[in-house]
Order: structure tokens, then sequence, then C-alpha cells
């Protein structure tokens, strides 16, 4: 059988334009208000923190989020489903707009968000005595912050916020293999920078 007459093959859906199916039928069927609403009450949350992950700072976050919740909907009407996930369309918007903000007026020098609390954590990994939890918690703060952008984000929204790798990549608008290059190299500057202040294994709290 001649190539040309071969069927055209069409791609499998990925996990995350399955779980938007609900949204793309509500969009197919001439009801997008609907639809931007579910699609804002389910990833609205992630947008957040995807823009906290990169701005570094609350207020910047929520204005961002916000914003790239606004584009969505003014853009949901020229959105493609054979273009990619609903999900990954709207994290590149965010992203986009994040970027955008820290070129037009720089990265924040805040840290990491109040809500993530490893002082626990860093409990367990240092020698008795050595450290509290608040200069547990601010050291490893610091050490993160301190990393390379890329490194800095994925270790970030892997381990603080606890998504998963392909979420990570799709926030990122990277591979997953390159989001899992990017956190092993973290792993392991954290893991060279806290033996360097005679801390034990991090691997009790990576």
């Amino acid at each position: 059988m001649p190539l040309d007459a071969l069927p055209a093959l069409t791609p499998l859906p990925t996990d995350a334009a399955r779980r938007d199916d609900d949204l793309i039928a509500l969009l197919a069927s001439g009801q997008p208000e609907l639809a931007f609403a579910r699609l804002a009450q389910r990833y609205a949350p992630k947008v957040h923190r995807l823009c906290l992950a990169m701005l570094r700072d609350a207020a910047r976050a929520e204005d961002a989020a916000q914003d790239s919740l606004l584009r969505a909907w003014r853009s949901l009407g020229g959105y493609q489903p054979q273009a990619g996930a609903l999900s990954t369309w709207l994290y590149a918007i965010t992203r986009n707009r994040c970027l955008t903000l820290i070129e037009r007026i720089g990265p924040a020098t805040a840290s990491l968000s109040d809500e993530v609390t490893v002082a626990e954590a860093m409990a367990l990994a240092a020698p008795d005595g050595e450290y509290d939890g608040a200069d547990g918690h601010a050291l490893l703060r610091s050490l993160v912050e301190a990393l390379p952008e890329a490194q800095r984000l994925a270790l970030t929204l892997y381990y603080y916020e606890e998504r998963a790798v392909a979420e990570v990549a799709a926030m990122l608008g990277l591979p997953e293999a390159t989001v899992k290059t990017h956190l092993h190299r973290g792993r392991q500057a954290l893991r060279g920078r806290l033996a360097e202040r005679g801390l034990a294994d991090p691997g009790l709290w990576l």
C-alpha cells in the first residue's frame, strides 16, 4: 500500500486533555461562560502558584494570576483543542504574563510564600541543636532561592506545591525530561550547600 493511501493518524489525547473534556464539550456547545467559570474554579489556585513561583511576591502574583485568567477569558474563543490541552494553554498564558512582568520591572527580592512550611523537615535534616525551626526554615528558603531560575522553579513547584512532573512541565512549558534534569541538578546543588554547613543527609526532607 502506498504511503499516501495510509489513513491519517490522530494523536491520542493526553491525560491533561482528557481531564478537561467537559470544558471542551461546553465550548463546542456554545457555552463559553460556563466553560470559563469551571476552568477558573479548577485552575485558579494552580495559576496563582505558578505566578508565585515565578514572581516571588505575593501581591504581584495575585495581580498576575487575575490578569492571566482575564486574558484567558478574552482568548477563549480562539482556543483550538488540537493545539494542546486546555490547562497547558492556560499555563502558557500565565507563564508569558509573568515573563513580561519580570522583563518590565525585574524579579522580586521577596522569599517564597509564607505558606511554605519546611521547619519540621529542616529539624530532621539538621544535627541536634544546630538549627532551631526558624533558622532552618530561613536557611532552606535562602538556599532554594539562590539556585538558578530553572532549578528553583522546578523544585518549588514539585516539592513545595506538590505538582507532578508532567504538571510542572506543562506549567513551565518544558519537556518532562528537562524538568527531571532541573530537579536532579537542584537536588545535587542543595545537598552540596547543606553539606558545606555540616547538615545531615537532606534525603530526609527531599
